[in-house]
């Protein structure tokens, strides 16, 4: 049953991220683009702001769709912690708890995810089983 956990939550998380990747990197689904998200991350102070949205934008895509694939399944969700665990402290711990009030609750939950995953492997439905 740890295969197909594990499947459902790579699946799962790897599409999440994958759509919030094109979001970031083509402006697709209402999302900003490279420069919106860029001006962004500037008001958070990332410094130099452009570097960092094509370091974040393109881990999104790359490692949400190795995630759901099921290659380097366990970089790639080290890889997703890392920008989660930023992305936490830079916006959302601040606001609390609840989504609603934009808190860490959601993140917290893509951290559980990330981190069990990290823990379970990539399970036998993967390209790739190592790393």
């Amino acid at each position: 049953m740890s295969d197909l956990a594990s499947l459902v939550l790579r699946l799962a998380a790897g599409l999440m991220f994958i759509a919030h990747g094109l979001q970031k990197v083509f402006g697709l689904f209402g999302g900003p683009g490279i420069k919106g998200f860029s001006e962004m991350l500037a008001e958070l102070g990332f410094a130099p702001a452009l570097f960092w949205a094509y370091v974040a934008s393109y881990t999104e895509l790359i490692a949400g769709l190795f995630l759901a694939l099921g290659i380097f399944p366990r970089s790639s969700s080290a890889a997703l912690l890392a920008l989660i665990i930023v992305a936490t402290f830079k916006v959302h711990l601040a606001k609390g708890f609840f989504l609603s009030a934009g808190g860490f609750e959601y993140n917290l939950v893509i951290t559980s995810v990330l981190l069990a995953l990290l823990l379970l492997g990539a399970g036998k439905f993967a390209l790739v089983k190592k790393f």
